[in-house]
């Protein structure tokens, strides 16, 4: 058992971003800190939400009373994910240097949800920018999708060799979801330096949302990348056309799926 601890948004109802990363996690077995950067009713896809950012003030005083209890220390991972604000990233970089100066130090994994493709960036440009100055030099893995990762390289990545490259170059294990594989695959790209594996699965549609958190989630619970992206496709199958991830109703199925196997050397 792994104690994660998660800084993401958060939904009333559905699995997304802390939701989904929480609910993956405790149907895994490990144990869970959540902390919502935003409080929402649903996620922004339904015809009405309400809600908005916890203040970045919260959550230190939140963090304060959790090490004060005692329950702030021991974290094995800490996930940082949905950032609302330049704020919001202050407060994360913040707290993961605390965790990693008080020791034994946690494995830091950013998920750095800035937007997708073709619709750009769904968060101000100066969270981008925070997340880029504040947060990459700090992650020991990433999990940035293929346009993220363009995004904080600064340049087009039109092939996988580009995507290696720019990925190399992020943090010591950068995991690129959406890979470009063309219209019919979607896989992970892992690249540690000069190693570098794919993992291809195929695409499908009528996708819920939440299915990048939980990757993240499994990621930062210790599962090897082609481990996660099994489960995770298997997950996905199960929640086809549903209007959420089918975690809880699904997980005998895709706790136990078999893992997918790498491509060597994109």
């Amino acid at each position: 058992m792994a104690r994660v601890l998660i800084v993401s948004s958060y939904v009333a109802s559905g699995h997304v971003g802390l939701s989904a990363a929480t609910a993956v996690l405790q149907a895994l077995g490990h144990e869970v800190t959540a902390l919502p950067s935003v409080v929402l009713s649903n996620h922004l896809g339904w015809p009405h939400a309400a809600g908005g950012p916890l203040p970045a003030g919260e959550l230190r005083e939140m963090t304060a009373a959790l090490r004060e209890n005692g329950l702030l220390a021991g974290h094995d991972a800490v996930l940082i994910g949905y950032l609302p604000s330049p704020e919001h990233v202050a407060f994360a970089a913040d707290l993961v240097a605390e965790l990693r100066a008080a020791g034994p130090a946690p494995r830091i994994v950013i998920d750095p949800i800035l937007g997708d493709a073709p619709g750009g960036l769904y968060v101000p440009v100066a969270v981008a920018e925070a997340v880029r100055a504040r947060l990459v030099p700090l992650a020991d893995t990433m999990t940035p999708n293929h346009f993220e990762l363009s995004w904080l390289a600064g340049r087009a990545l039109s092939d996988l060799e580009a995507t290696a490259g720019a990925a190399a170059a992020l943090a010591p294990e950068v995991l690129v979801t959406s890979p470009p594989l063309g219209p019919e695959a979607t896989g992970v790209l892992a690249v540690r330096g000069a190693q570098r594996e794919l993992f291809r699965t195929l695409r499908r549609g009528s996708v819920p949302h939440g299915v990048g958190d939980a990757f993240a989630a499994m990621i930062a619970a210790g599962l090897a990348p082609g481990e996660a992206l099994g489960r995770l496709d298997a997950l996905v199958l199960c929640s086809i056309g549903a209007p959420g991830l089918a975690i809880a109703s699904a997980a005998p199925r895709w706790i136990s799926a078999p893992a997918i196997g790498a491509e060597p050397h994109p």
